[in-house]
């Protein structure tokens, strides 16, 4: 039998997913396609299960805070990227190298086993990764040759204003779980 909780991630899924759906029949600012829909409920979904199985493994608030940061974050940066891009449009190139950052954080999180000491240094090292791929993506992409912003310095402060977030976020996440670790030692 399904475990409660995971009836619960099905049903608010559905839920977020009626946002758009209702949307739709009023503007014409949202249009979503079938596969829009499928990405957001595959995206949604997973999101949501990964932390009902983050939860499980919890055994302090410091782990619960840190895995909620983490999921977060990752579920944030997708959609961003994917929405709107993180550097440009979403349709830049550059933006792929966000990707290598999420596929840099799964892998340690594989390694780790949930483990909060293995999870702190996977996060660490993702906020490292992430300013690694901000960096290149500010060197690699030209402002100025960008039609989607029009006021090149404005969207440089705003590049960086959303990265420097985001390693913000990977690193309070890592330091939660470096608490955790410290937490389930004592």
């Amino acid at each position: 039998m399904l475990n409660k909780r995971i009836i619960i991630v099905f049903i608010v899924t559905g839920l977020i997913l009626l946002i758009p759906l209702v949307a739709m029949q009023f503007t014409g600012e949202v249009n979503w396609s079938l596969f829009d829909f499928v990405f957001a409920a595959i995206l949604l979904l997973s999101t949501g299960l990964v932390f009902e199985h983050a939860m499980r493994k919890a055994n302090n608030l410091a782990y619960k805070a840190a895995a909620a940061i983490a999921i977060g974050t990752a579920f944030l940066l997708i959609w961003s990227n994917l929405a709107v891009g993180i550097t440009g449009s979403e349709n830049n190139p550059v933006n792929l190298l966000y990707f290598g950052v999420l596929i840099i954080g799964i892998i340690g999180t594989v390694i780790a086993r949930f483990q909060p000491r293995g999870m702190a240094q996977t996060l660490f090292v993702t906020a490292i990764a992430h300013t690694v791929a901000a960096v290149i993506a500010l060197i690699l992409w030209n402002p100025v040759l960008d039609a989607s912003f029009p006021e090149p310095d404005s969207s440089w402060l705003a590049v960086i204003g959303v990265n420097v977030m985001f390693v913000v976020l990977f690193t309070g996440s890592a330091l939660l779980f470096l608490r955790a670790s410290t937490a389930i030692k004592k």
